[in-house]
């Protein structure tokens, strides 16, 4: 099957709510429902979910956009229908599910944020791996102020790039961050000029699909582990992954080309 072909049969077992395009081995993402200010509800997430699961062979890095003024207001608040807890416990793994497959698959994600980055909108922007935000954005944890807690991972992931005590004013207090704000804590990596975002995301995720195979595997997947590893058990899975990544006839490739000055160097 050609890379054209894959494309749309992967296009064609996505629901209305994505959408997929191509630039090159950087496949674009985008969450399609602007007059819902892109609210999540099932079909989305699962559609996610799928994607990441079975991306197209040929592709290297994607990035994740949104239609419209804003990147996603949360849950569709009408998926908020009666359940139960054993139906409420497993529609939150089920969102559980879908973005550890964005987090831990085999592509870097690059999110572009804009306008409401909210409740599981920020869920999801923080399952990706580089966040480039406009200075529209805005980020808020709103679920104490409708009764609810967050379901959808935003207690692991968040308070890894602000911490616990301010996801705690967020959520108690109602408090919105303006992308600055977001950008001096950490929720976003680049922070970019209104209307940037895009572009700024495609160059980065270019920039990225460049890289070996094994080095991306290594940041995906050992990276994270390493970091929640134990300080001896971490030094050793580091090792074990320099040598395998080291070993690679890519790797050995380009360590010769910059050995004979072939290869670009570090600049500011």
């Amino acid at each position: 099957m050609t890379g054209a072909a894959q494309d749309d049969t992967t296009a064609s077992l996505l629901p209305r709510s994505l959408t997929l395009h191509r630039d090159g081995p950087v496949a674009i993402l985008r969450l399609a429902r602007p007059a819902k200010r892109n609210a999540l509800d099932d079909a989305t997430v699962l559609g996610l979910e799928a994607f990441f699961a079975t991306p197209p062979p040929d592709v290297r890095a994607v990035v994740l956009d949104a239609e419209g003024e804003h990147f996603s207001a949360g849950l569709d608040l009408g998926e908020l229908s009666a359940r139960d807890a054993v139906a409420g416990l497993e529609h939150s793994r089920m969102w559980h599910r879908a973005f550890a497959r964005v987090e831990r698959g085999r592509l870097p994600v690059v999110a572009v944020l804009k306008g409401a980055v909210v409740g599981g909108g920020l869920e999801l922007a923080c399952a990706t791996h580089v966040r480039v935000a406009e200075p529209s954005a805005f980020y808020a944890l709103p679920e104490p102020q409708r009764g609810l807690f967050v379901g959808g991972g935003a207690s692991v992931r968040v308070p890894r790039l602000i911490g616990v005590h301010r996801m705690t004013d967020l959520m108690l207090t109602g408090r919105v961050l303006d992308a600055h704000e977001g950008q001096a804590l950490g929720v976003s990596t680049y922070l970019t000029e209104h209307g940037g975002g895009l572009a700024q995301a495609l160059e980065l995720a270019h920039r990225i699909a460049d890289n070996p195979p094994v080095s991306t595997f290594a940041v995906l997947q050992a990276l994270p582990r390493i970091a929640a590893a134990r300080e001896e058990e971490g030094y050793l899975l580091e090792a074990l992954m320099a040598a395998v990544a080291s070993s690679s006839t890519e790797a050995q490739e380009r360590m010769q080309a910059f050995l004979d000055g072939r290869a670009g160097k570090v600049h500011r």
